[in-house]
């Protein structure tokens, strides 16, 4: 990303525009399965689980850059639920 922070910088939660269905879309804390039946017509979802790594969360709460990251995570997140909603 940038030389100026860690690779893992901003990316707390998966890419929500680009969910894969029935694996864990993974970000450094956070994953999302989206489950869905094989062979439906409709794309209905059967569940959806979002999973916290609590042990890596508490890595990134050590980390000197946690602030910011986390605020850019958000960041991200808000900005992928406006073009979703679009």
């Amino acid at each position: 990303m940038n030389e100026e922070h860690k690779d893992c910088y901003g990316s707390m939660f998966p890419d929500t525009l680009h969910l894969n269905d029935n694996v864990a879309n993974t970000g450094q804390v956070f994953s999302v399965r989206v489950k869905k039946p094989e062979g439906g017509v409709i794309p209905v979802y059967s569940d959806r689980l979002i999973e916290v790594d609590f042990k890596q969360w508490k890595e990134c709460q050590l980390c000197v850059e946690f602030e910011s990251c986390y605020k850019l995570s958000m960041a991200k997140i808000a900005l992928e639920s406006a073009v979703a909603s679009h």
